[in-house]
């Protein structure tokens, strides 16, 4: 198993320190490895769930869900279906967002092509 410093953390996650902190601070993530001088020392483990909430957070997932899917990861196997029922709602979210997305930048598109049509 490989441990990362606060900083390795930071370059393989893209979360800022404070991001770290704050995440620990709040619940998302919990039991963090210390140095004998106090330093976080973060698993591969970690990584690999800091991960998720990367792509969770990325993707709009509000905190206040993220935690609920923290607390229920922790639950162990017996809040699969819980954990499975959060995530497929969050994924007809972002399904929503990308068409809404897709809706919008077809309308940036056109109004490219009126501008470039002006100039012509």
């Amino acid at each position: 198993m490989d441990r990362y410093s606060p900083a390795q953390a930071v370059e393989r996650t893209g979360f800022s320190i404070d991001t770290l902190r704050y995440y620990e601070r709040i619940g998302l993530l919990s039991d963090i490895g210390r140095t004998s001088g106090g330093q976080r020392v973060f698993s591969d483990a970690d990584i690999r769930w800091l991960g998720i909430l990367r792509c969770l957070r990325d993707t709009g997932m509000p905190i206040s869900r993220m935690q609920t899917y923290a607390d229920l990861a922790r639950g162990g196997d017996e809040t699969l279906p819980e954990r499975i029922a959060l995530l497929e709602e969050h994924d007809e979210a972002v399904e929503k967002q990308i068409t809404e997305l897709q809706a919008q930048r077809a309308h940036i598109r056109e109004k490219i092509a009126y501008y470039r049509d002006l100039l012509h």
